[in-house]
């Protein structure tokens, strides 16, 4: 998500990218990418005018992806050919209502249980939508816990084996942990590493090797913060710093190794275990203001938002090709 946003209605373009990401060991900061491994090929394109913005990303076992639409507040699956199907519009909030940074209502993270279940997050500045919602195959969209109406809750991520969730609050600097079955809200991590710095601070969320990892688009950071024995948070870590704009990241293999979008710069970042970083995707494979990722095998899915250019929101596909 960038720093400001286009206050107009746009729509998502989205498209299926083919390329290599053979990326080799960095300094701490990011150089210049080598385009000469990316073969990039567009399959969709989809109707703009329709207010689709894709915002995060959860993948399906048949090869379709599921995303959310940011301001159209939609929950939509992207088959394998490009098309959309819309499978939830949320409520639409109080005339009057303000969502925290943003203005408008706002629809984050998404993740999918292996039933099918979907569980997403919602802000809009009023308390009796703001929250986590829930969203099985046949049945319609309904809140299974609330978060606070003054934050903005936008990353999520799905620990199924310890039945709880996590949510990153971009405005109020915090982790929500959230039981499975839905229910009250625990705020399991609260620190200055946390925080926005001027727009919005804690950002993507994942669950890995025994902690959660987050990400800090103001500070441009990647945390590790571990899980104890008796599940509450330990220690902050910085794991990376120097990714400015940073939005959502997704691990890739069994390491530590991530891909991160960032966001206003139109790139995907491989970020190495210490922190390393070299671009491996720019505006020139596709990429319009990426806002989330996710891995299958050696198949990363990166969706744009378009947020800056307001061009062409999509969908993207990478093939990961191992770092020499």
């Amino acid at each position: 998500m960038p720093r400001t946003l286009p206050r107009i209605a746009a729509g998502l373009l989205a498209s299926a990218l083919t390329a290599a990401l053979t990326v080799t060991a960095a300094g701490p900061a990011a150089s210049a990418p080598d385009s000469s491994h990316n073969a990039v090929r567009f399959l969709a394109h989809l109707d703009m005018a329709e207010g689709q913005r894709p915002e995060n990303i959860t993948l399906e076992p048949g090869g379709a992806a599921v995303v959310t639409f940011a301001y159209s507040r939609q929950v939509a699956r992207i088959t394998p050919d490009g098309t959309v199907h819309v499978l939830a519009t949320l409520p639409e909030p109080p005339a009057g209502t303000v969502t925290p940074a943003l203005s408008s209502p706002f629809l984050g993270g998404i993740v999918r249980a292996h039933d099918g279940t979907l569980y997403f997050l919602y802000a809009t500045g009023s308390a009796d939508l703001t929250g986590l919602w829930r969203l099985r195959p046949g049945s319609a969209p309904r809140r299974i816990a609330a978060l606070p109406a003054d934050g903005l809750p936008n990353g999520l991520a799905l620990d199924e084996r310890a039945g709880a969730l996590y949510a990153a609050d971009s405005v109020l600097g915090a982790v929500w942990r959230i039981p499975l079955s839905g229910g009250r809200a625990t705020r399991w991590a609260d620190a200055p590493e946390l925080d926005a710095t001027g727009f919005l601070g804690a950002n993507g969320v994942k669950v890995h090797h025994g902690a959660v990892w987050v990400s800090n688009l103001d500070q441009g950071t990647v945390l590790r913060i571990p899980l104890t024995p008796r599940g509450t948070a330990g220690p902050v870590q910085t794991r990376a710093t120097g990714l400015v704009d940073i939005d959502d990241f997704a691990f890739i293999g069994q390491g530590d190794t991530l891909l991160a979008a960032i966001n206003a710069d139109n790139e995907v970042a491989r970020v190495e275990p210490d922190g390393s970083h070299r671009v491996v995707l720019t505006g020139t494979d596709g990429l319009q203001n990426p806002t989330s990722l996710a891995v299958r095998g050696r198949t990363a899915y990166i969706a744009s938002g378009a947020y800056f250019t307001n061009e062409d929101p999509n969908l993207l596909t990478a093939r990961i090709v191992p770092g020499n």
